[in-house]
Order: C-alpha cells, then structure tokens, then sequence
C-alpha cells in the first residue's frame, strides 16, 4: 500500500501557525516569570545522621576526637535519590564547615569532590610547619577547613559562595540559591573580606610576576603562605573566565592496570579539543577528574604554573616556593620582595 500525499488544507494553516505564535509568546512568559519570579532554590540540604568523628570513619578525622558531625543530603524537588551528599563538621565556639563532599550526578553542584583522606594529612602538616602568626591564602572553603583543624586564623575565614558552582539550567534561581546559601550557613561575609577575596582571584588569574605583587598586597607584611588544590582551576575558571579557560571531564578507572589506558585517552581528548594541558585528580578509586586549560593564555596564569599541569614546572617554579604536596594541595611560601629581587 502506498501513502498518499495530498495537500494540506488552506484552513489548516493559519490555525497552526495562531498556535505556533501562541506557544511562543507562552514560551517567552514562562522565561520571563523565572526571570523576574524565579522562586526558592532548587535543592534542599536535608540532616540525615550526626554524631562524632567515629561515626563517620571515611573522613578520617580521628585526630580531632572534639568535632562533631553532620551528614547532609542535599535534594531537589521531584527527585527521590539525593544529588549530592555533605559532610559538615563543628567545633564547639566556631562555625560550621563543609569538609567532604560527593556529587552523584554528573554535573558539579555547589562543591567540587575531593579526596577525604588528603585534608586529614594536609592539616596536621600545616600545624607542625607553619609559623602560628603566618598569613595562610587559600581558597575560601579550604581556608575555613585549615582554620576548623588548625586553629590558625587565615586571610578568609567566611562562607563566601565564589563562585556558584551550578548546572545552567538553574542560572535564572541565581540570587535565590545565594540567598538559601547565605541563610544556611549564617554568616554572611565582610565587604572586604569579599574585597579581598577578589584580589585573591585576581592574583591568581595573572600573570605570576604580577600575582605575586598582589599576593604580597594581601599578606601585609607578615610571611605568607598560599595554599591550593588542583580543583580550584575550575573555580577560577568560572570566576575569571576571560583569563583562564578551563574545561573538565571524568574519566572512568576499572583497575590500576587500567591507568596507561587512561592516559591514552586523556591525551586523545586533550589533542581533539585542541586544548593546551591538563591535570589529573584521583578523588576517588574509580575516577580520574581531569582540568584542561583551553588556549595558551591560560598557561601564563599564576595558577596554573602552580599546579602540576602538562605545561608547569613546579619544583622550579621562582615566583613562590613550594614547601609541601599532598594529593591534590600544594603549599607555597610567598618570598619577601626583597628575597625575590635577590
């Protein structure tokens, strides 16, 4: 049997197209009232377990036997499995602080994955090593889990939410999540530690002669010292997007026989995309998240010759020196300018 064609009705037409127009005046409401109404936040945190540090043993947090913590999952309406799970720990006269957190979908949200295991190294290093009147700069949620192990007082202390790590499709709730944010945690931040904060990305976005001057701006006089993680050339990279391009994708790890295989492909993906180089975090036994810088500018930036990317030297890098790797942290000491022009 054969499909006949026939011409549409004359009628039919103009009644298609009144509700094509239709729908799209429809269409451009709808956008316009999430625009101008966009409602609460999209997502939830929601208490599911608390208790002390051997309650929740994958942190690894056994040498501060004081702190107590909370399990959050955080959910979105509509959606039964959680999106996201936060572990926030507390210490009695101080804030609370985000120390782990485990995305479980594919975009980022709000938190980058980490490695537990590498903040509970890093701190008790930090408290043997470092002076305890020393400036410590460092992004503002490493900073706030220095200070909660520590007890030494960094430049940022605050929830400060730079950047809002979120799908796109979220982007017209911006202000509300930043509001839900501010009203969880309870803190909002001074005018200049924000001030500060961004001169910290500033710096960090620069060329490294430049960004070492702003380092020294920011330290006062006093010796100081930058902490960073591989993760945060993302958070830069949606903070200062016009100075450094940054692109990520997870690669999938079956065993450790598996990782030369795995270095195939990231270079394969690196060459495809033409971009620049690359660095690789293990967060987890399953995953390699790989950071790619995507033109050339984007290796002149002083982090990125801070970090062990394909394109940096770090154990000759002169701008700063590197006193200290664990995992995906690196800590740098901030010469003197008298020391650098020596």
């Amino acid at each position: 049997m054969e499909a006949t064609l026939t011409r549409p009705s004359s009628r039919v037409l103009p009644s298609l197209g009144i509700l094509l127009v239709a729908g799209g005046f429809l269409l451009l409401g709808w956008f316009a009232f999430l625009w101008f109404d966009p409602g609460p936040a999209p997502y939830q945190y929601h208490l599911v377990e608390e208790g002390g540090v051997e309650k929740f043993p994958k942190l690894e947090f056994g040498a501060w036997p004081d702190l107590k913590i909370s399990k959050q999952e955080i959910h979105v309406e509509g959606v039964e499995e959680s999106i996201a799970t936060g572990y926030i720990a507390r210490r009695e006269n101080m804030k609370p602080v985000m120390v782990g957190w485990e995305n479980h979908v594919g975009e980022p949200i709000m938190f980058l994955d980490t490695k537990l295991s590498e903040l509970s190294i890093l701190a008790p290093a930090i408290s043997k090593h470092m002076p305890k009147d020393a400036a410590i700069l460092a992004w503002w949620d490493t900073s706030r889990q220095i200070q909660l192990l520590t007890g030494l007082a960094p430049v940022f202390t605050t929830q400060l939410n730079e950047p809002l790590i979120m799908p796109t499709v979220w982007k017209p709730r911006l202000e509300s999540i930043a509001k839900y944010e501010r009203d969880f945690w309870a803190a909002p931040p001074s005018e200049e530690e924000q001030r500060k904060f961004q001169r910290f990305a500033d710096a960090l976005a620069s060329e490294p002669k430049e960004g070492v001057e702003i380092l020294r701006e920011l330290v006062g006089g006093r010796e100081g010292y930058v902490v960073v993680h591989i993760a945060d050339i993302y958070k830069l990279g949606l903070m200062r997007p016009d100075r450094i391009g940054v692109a990520y994708k997870d690669f999938p790890v079956k065993s450790s026989t598996d990782v030369h295989g795995v270095n195939i492909q990231i270079k394969r993906w690196e060459g495809d995309n033409k971009y620049t180089g690359h660095t690789t975090h293990g967060f987890s036994e399953t995953i390699f998240r790989v950071y790619f810088l995507t033109d050339e500018k984007s290796t002149k930036t002083l982090l990125a010759q801070m970090l062990p990317m394909t394109t940096s030297t770090i154990l000759e890098f002169q701008p700063v020196q590197m006193v200290y790797k664990e995992g995906g942290y690196l800590v740098y000491k901030i010469p003197s300018k008298e020391a650098s022009n020596n």
